[in-house]
Parts: C-alpha cells; sequence; structure tokens
C-alpha cells in the first residue's frame, strides 16, 4: 500500500494546499495530513482547530475525488511521524525556487535519517503559487479580500478569529 504524507502547519489550510491534497491522493492509497504542532510560528489557530479545517475541507475532497484521508497531528520529527504512520512518500509542495532550497536541505536530512522514506514534490499550480498562510492571514488583518485563496468556510473563520466577521 502506497501511504503519503502531506506535513505542514496548515494555519489556515488555503486553496494551495487543498490543490496539492488533490493531486496527491491520486498517487497514493491513502494519504496523511500531517498537521505539525509548530510553537516557534506562533499559529493564530488552535491546533484542533487546524485539524477540524482540515478534516471538513478533506471530507469535501473524497466526497468528491474519492480516496482515502487520514488526518493526523504531530510533534516529533517529520521522518518519526512518517515511520508512526507507516508512510513510505513525503509529499512536499513547491512554488518558487527559495522553496526548493530549503526542501532540498530537508529531503538531505531525512534521507540520512530514513533512506526508505522518499520525498516528492508537486508544483503549485500556477493560479496558486502565490499564496502562502502567512500572506492570507495578513491580507484579512488588512481588511483585504482573501476569497480567492481559501475556502468560504476558512474565510468566515479567519475573519471570526480576526473580530473581522
Amino acid at each position: 500500500m502506497r501511504v503519503g504524507l502531506y506535513p505542514g502547519t496548515f494555519d489556515p489550510v488555503t486553496l494551495g494546499h487543498i490543490d496539492i491534497i488533490q493531486r496527491a491522493l491520486a498517487l497514493v492509497d491513502r494519504l496523511v495530513i500531517g498537521v505539525a504542532i509548530n510553537r516557534d510560528k506562533g499559529p493564530l489557530f488552535s491546533l484542533e482547530e487546524r485539524v477540524e479545517m482540515i478534516e471538513a475541507e478533506c471530507s469535501e475532497i473524497t466526497a468528491r475525488c474519492g480516496g482515502e484521508i487520514v488526518v493526523h497531528p504531530f510533534e516529533n520529527l517529520l521522518i518519526h511521524c512518517a515511520r508512526d504512520v507507516g508512510a513510505n512518500v513525503i509529499i512536499r509542495g513547491l512554488r518558487a525556487v527559495a522553496d526548493f532550497e530549503y526542501e532540498f536541505q530537508m529531503v538531505g536530512m531525512n534521507r540520512a535519517l530514513d533512506s526508505s522514506v522518499e520525498t516528492v514534490f508537486l508544483m503549485a499550480d500556477a493560479r496558486r503559487q502565490a499564496i502562502a498562510s502567512k500572506l492570507v492571514k495578513e491580507i484579512a488583518r488588512l481588511d483585504g479580500d482573501v476569497s480567492r485563496f481559501v475556502t468560504p468556510a476558512v474565510k468566515d473563520r479567519l475573519l471570526e478569529r480576526l473580530g473581522k466577521a
């Protein structure tokens, strides 16, 4: 069975993330969405809220596309999470060259820790390359329209969190 792990903080989940999820689902039998507990990033949404948003979006994806998606929070090393969920491939999305440079280093470290786990890069759809959760939050904070970057449900939660609903 091909099990893929797509890790991230998903704070919040964007249409770019959803694009990668849908395309990754076509490559594996089971896709695990690893929601990282990254205290260093100071997330806007709690872990529970991020998991809820991902689960809601993934239920729509599986209803539309089929496949199996599991949401799994984690705080340990990515390679340990991959072992914990039985993943033999890590899925990473790339938007730009800067993403590749960072990811290249991560792949090297992960291969040194466990050479049996491959990493697959999926290029962001051209319409989604500029989307970053950090920028979406900033646009929303400054009263910009984020509806082109997130689903309506995520937009509502984001605006509510920022006191702009």
